[in-house]
């Protein structure tokens, strides 16, 4: 794929909701739905979306889970900052975050700077519905992995409760559903998505 993915199949049937002047940041919990739901706004907005993990990924010629056992979590935490602070000053798009990176008090400086953070609160029920099959999570590779999710849960939550906007992933809604709540919560800050 292209350093940015490309924008593709947009429905056209749906008016455009608007017009966006910052980047959306899609923060919260892995299995939250960043990527799916910022992958189908950036489409209904008709706009760039971005991944930090895929542009780490990308400029390392490594997974995560590989750049965390070759180098370390402060190594990938450090390209990540990087990473986002360069992609929220190139252009407006949907930026989908690792779950760990508004957890640093510079990126969320960073963040709030230059665009509008969208927490997906999903409780822990649906977080480990959504993980508990995937291998590719490597701060899930413990003896406990459901445990140590909700260690991280406990730890990171009150930090996810600093984003600009607050939208419930209760795991029920469809993706489309899910942008569609975004949208509606996008509606109190016209200085990012003008009507």
């Amino acid at each position: 794929m292209s350093e940015k993915e490309q924008i593709t199949e947009v429905d056209t049937s749906l008016p455009r909701p608007g017009r966006l002047k910052k980047t959306i940041v899609m923060v919260g919990m892995m299995g939250a739905g960043k990527t799916a739901v910022g992958r189908a706004l950036a489409a209904r907005l008709q706009v760039p979306f971005l991944d930090s993990d895929h542009e780490i990924e990308t400029a390392a010629n490594m997974t995560i889970p590989e750049i965390f056992a070759r180098d370390g979590e402060p190594f990938f935490r450090l390209k990540e900052r990087q990473v986002i602070a360069r992609l929220l000053t190139e252009e407006c798009g949907v930026l989908s975050t690792g779950g760990g990176a508004f957890l640093a008090q510079e990126n969320r400086e960073t963040i709030t700077e230059n665009g509008a953070s969208i927490w997906l609160q999903a409780d822990l029920g649906v977080l480990w519905n959504r993980v508990r099959h995937r291998d590719t999570r490597p701060l899930l590779k413990t003896a406990d992995p459901r445990a140590t999710l909700a260690e991280l849960y406990e730890q990171r939550v009150p930090l996810y409760a600093k984003a600009d906007l607050t939208v419930a992933s209760d795991g029920q809604a469809s993706i489309e559903e899910m942008v569609d709540r975004v949208l509606e919560a996008l509606r109190s800050r016209p200085d990012v998505l003008e009507s």
